[in-house]
């Protein structure tokens, strides 16, 4: 079976980056393949590194506020790429409740928000894999 592809990002302004270091940790330690595109990364750059890097999944963290114009701008890129069937888009950070059901309807698989644990994050993503075609990206 071939390992789980996943990227994460931290796009946006937001320069806290402790907590997806975290989850990359536990997703690598998971048997995952993580590919971290680091800080201040644009929408663009996201979809486009996810496409590149032939990855099922992309995890983003924001925790600025930002929530509402990044998470959807990268989920219409994957449309527009046609990556959207087959590239799982989640994340999470400072997300209020009310904001979490918007984000979902706009592509926005899972969010996951502060207390949420490792183990959480690698089941979900283990059970969505579980689901997903072996089909080229683009």
């Amino acid at each position: 079976m071939e390992k789980i592809r996943v990227l994460l990002a931290k796009p946006g302004l937001d320069g806290h980056d402790r907590g997806i270091k975290v989850i990359a940790a536990a997703l690598r330690d998971a048997g995952m393949e993580v590919i971290y595109t680091g800080l201040r990364q644009t929408p663009e750059q996201v979809v486009n590194a996810a496409i590149q890097e032939d990855v099922r999944f992309v995890g983003m963290s924001i925790l600025s506020g930002a929530h509402m114009t990044l998470f959807p701008a990268v989920a219409k890129l994957l449309k527009e790429k046609g990556a959207d069937k087959n590239v799982h888009l989640f994340g999470g950070g400072i997300i209020p409740d009310q904001d979490v059901g918007k984000l979902t309807a706009a592509g926005v698989g899972k969010v996951f928000t502060p207390g949420a644990s490792t183990e959480d994050i690698v089941k979900y993503i283990r059970e969505t894999a579980a689901t997903m075609t072996d089909e080229p990206l683009v």
